[in-house]
């Protein structure tokens, strides 16, 4: 496994857009977009044909971003995207073949939880850092809170219906080192290429956050 921490890529940013790009060619506009905005760790998720392409171009030509891959859910997927230049993989949730994969790709990865087991699981393996989703949906700030009494070496990206409003409550989880969003990317923004509004929202987003540290 990696030694670095995929909360350690850009420490102080603690919101990580996640983004579904259609067409390639918005990739590198939309990535400027967020980086000029605060936020240069960027999840481009595995959900669409342009994805790969997506990777490529921002990790060219955008090096200011740290372009990670998400929605990662197979051994297939990883070699993929790490070789198109993703720097951090997300998974939505992880078996052992996956997590294998994941660790001797040599990047930062998160799997994907939502059950006190499965963060056990991933502790005796070694694995601290994790994705937690869906978040609304699974029980988001009080499940969190209710895990980090005695689970508290496990730290988590929440992800999956969380808003600007939310955001907060959840970074100020102790257990909590960054969250990931869809927020700063309305899709009617997305669909005017209104980059300007996105540079705006996400400026927003990068607002709420604060150092990470331990």
């Amino acid at each position: 496994m990696s030694s670095t921490s995929v909360f350690d890529l850009a420490p102080g940013c603690r919101v990580v857009p996640v983004v579904v790009i259609e067409d390639a060619a918005d990739a590198v506009p939309l990535a400027r977009a967020l980086v000029a905005g605060g936020l240069p760790v960027i999840e481009v998720t595995l959900r669409t044909p342009a994805a790969l392409d997506a990777v490529r171009a921002i990790g060219a030509e955008v090096p200011e971003a740290v372009v990670g891959a998400g929605t990662v859910v197979s051994a297939a997927g990883v070699a993929d995207a790490v070789g198109a230049g993703a720097r951090f993989l997300v998974g939505p949730g992880w078996t052992e073949r996956l997590l294998g994969a994941m660790r001797d790709s040599g990047v930062p990865f998160l799997p994907g939880v939502s059950t006190a087991s499965e963060v056990v699981a991933l502790l005796e393996d070694g694995v601290r850092d994790m994705k937690f989703f869906p978040a609304e949906a699974t029980g988001g700030i009080p499940y969190l809170k209710s895990l980090a009494g005695p689970l508290p070496r496990a730290r988590f990206c929440p992800t999956g219906g969380i808003s600007l409003g939310s955001a907060p409550d959840y970074l100020a989880l102790p257990n909590v080192g960054c969250v990931g969003g869809t927020w700063m990317l309305p899709p009617d923004a997305l669909a005017a290429r209104d980059w300007g509004r996105v540079e705006a929202l996400a400026r927003g987003a990068a607002e709420l956050g604060v150092p990470v540290t331990g």
